[in-house]
């Protein structure tokens, strides 16, 4: 299977793939709306806002996993997201990324990030993967990073 097969419901409940994104450079991202690294969506954000059209995408899929720090519904999230952070990226249901009720789609990311870019498991919010334009995962990134720092990997990436 390759990135783009796996189904993936968005925030506002429609069942998709990650189809509509093939050829673009993606970051995605668990994120939680009551987290320390919550401030990650601004720059999240900027990022998108900066690349989008170069075929840049960041895609967030919220998470409860950890300390209970996104416990409201998928209307609240969006709505939390949209009012503290402007978040206009795409959204996507909650669900879990790591344990034996993983998401298909985060058992993917964890299982086939590259040596040495992979960090292991899901440790926190905000843990970041970056695909290339061919749906490759090139890196991951640990949930302190900052999205500031993938900037120049994000820009090679976008050269290619």
């Amino acid at each position: 299977m390759s990135i783009y097969d796996y189904e993936v419901r968005t925030i506002s409940g429609e069942v998709t793939t990650l189809e509509p994104y093939r050829g673009k450079v993606l970051l995605i991202v668990n994120t939680a709306s009551g987290c320390g690294l919550t401030p990650h969506y601004r720059g999240l954000q900027e990022l998108y806002t900066e690349y989008a059209e170069s075929g840049f995408v960041v895609l967030g899929f919220p998470c409860n996993q950890f300390a209970g720090q996104e416990p409201g519904t998928e209307a609240e999230i969006k709505s939390f997201c949209e009012t503290n952070y402007q978040v206009t990226f795409p959204l996507f249901s909650k669900i879990d990324v790591k344990g034996e009720h993983a998401h298909p789609l985060y058992q993917y990311l964890v299982e086939y990030t590259p040596e040495p870019y992979r960090t292991g498991d899901i440790e926190w919010n905000f843990v970041k993967f970056l695909i290339d334009r061919s749906g490759d995962i090139m890196k991951q990134y640990s949930a302190r990073t900052e999205p500031e720092a993938i900037r120049p990997d994000i820009e090679l990436l976008l050269q290619q």
